[in-house]
């Protein structure tokens, strides 16, 4: 068997209704690439698996999991990338999928990683800690909405598609969970750049109870910031009302 790290985040899945279920929600056709992140004792790596037709691969940090998901399912020999997702240069040539229960305690940084690789991954199907699942998938106006909604949204569609009960998991964690689904923009945001971009998000929102003019006075001139969206807070603005606003930078 398989010690559990709590170094590590790990929970494992144990609820099979649930592995299943996180599984179908992922679109995959025949010849489709898929990675998964994050498989640990296997609990949705089996139902991938038996996909038909797919070129799989998964990528685990904890050498004991490999060891041991490869003892346990021959047909993974071969398609496990021992090291962090965090380091890991890209998988595939061409388009893939990325699918996993991934650690909680990486799982926004598991996200930068999906916007530095967007140009391959055109879907991703994760579980997260619920209260950062809901906040990738918020709206404007949401006191949840935030750097990583703004982020992501800008180039992907997200669907909140349903809740992880504790139980579901061993060890049960002391959060819920969430699972959701990001598909890629045929037309993604329109912005200047993906520099100006973030450093307008994460500047507007490090200060978000602050009106705009404020955090923002050191990428705009004087007269841009006369513009009424200038005394709005982060909160307050859509996705496209940043896109726009980076157009306008210094």
């Amino acid at each position: 068997m398989y010690t559990l790290k709590k170094s590590l985040g790990q929970h494992f899945l144990t609820d099979e209704n649930m592995c299943r279920q996180i599984v179908d929600a992922l679109p995959v056709k025949e010849g489709q690439q898929v990675l998964e992140v994050g498989p640990g004792g296997g609990a949705i790596t089996k139902y991938l698996l038996e996909i038909p037709g797919i070129d799989f691969k998964a990528i685990e940090l904890d050498t004991e999991k490999v060891e041991y998901l490869e003892k346990t399912y021959p047909a993974i020999k071969g398609k496990l990338v021992n090291e962090s997702i965090l380091d890991a240069k890209l998988p595939f040539d061409g388009q893939f999928r990325l699918i996993g229960n991934f650690p909680y305690n990486i799982s926004t940084q598991i996200m930068f990683k999906v916007l530095e690789w967007r140009n391959q991954v055109d879907v991703v199907v994760g579980m997260f800690q619920k209260e950062v699942a809901v906040r990738i998938a918020s709206d404007k106006g949401n006191k949840d909405y935030g750097i990583l909604s703004v982020l992501l949204q800008a180039f992907y569609k997200i669907e909140y598609l349903f809740e992880v009960h504790e139980n579901c998991f061993n060890p049960p964690p002391k959060v819920k969970s969430g699972v959701i689904r990001l598909t890629r923009l045929e037309q993604p945001a329109d912005i200047a750049s993906e520099r100006k971009f973030f450093v307008l998000v994460k500047t507007a929102f490090n200060q978000r109870r602050k009106q705009l003019r404020n955090p923002l006075k050191p990428l705009f001139d004087k007269e841009v910031l006369q513009d009424p969206i200038f005394t709005k807070r982060a909160e307050e603005l859509s996705v496209a009302d940043f896109a726009a606003l980076s157009h306008k930078m210094i």
